[in-house]
């Protein structure tokens, strides 16, 4: 990880992640690499990092998120991770799909 960059509140939230999703079951492994993807998305999104993808400066912070589109969460998976999977898949009419369409469809 390149955490020599992070300043001191990146370093805390990283800490506060890893810690939070330790004591929810996962792996010390795991819970890294989670912890360090969210803050990185979260240095993207105020400017802190060099470079960005669009999705992490464009997408809705995850703390604003919290989960609301997790796969198991209320939500699912958003309109755009569906389509995707479903042009990787090959789906027909995907484009004129809603989302419990596209949901359905890939269930088959």
């Amino acid at each position: 990880m390149p955490r020599n960059i992070w300043s001191a509140k990146r370093e805390r939230q990283y800490e506060h992640i890893k810690d939070s999703l330790h004591d929810r079951g996962k792996s010390d492994k795991v819970a890294e690499e989670i912890a360090a993807r969210t803050v990185n998305k979260e240095r993207a999104q105020h400017g802190e990092s060099k470079t960005a993808s669009a999705t992490s400066v464009n997408d809705m912070p995850a703390s604003r998120r919290g989960g609301q589109r997790s796969h198991s969460g209320a939500g699912g998976r958003t309109l755009a991770q569906l389509r995707n999977e479903a042009s990787e898949r090959g789906v027909k009419g995907r484009s004129r799909m809603n989302k419990a369409e596209l949901s359905k469809a890939l269930e088959r």
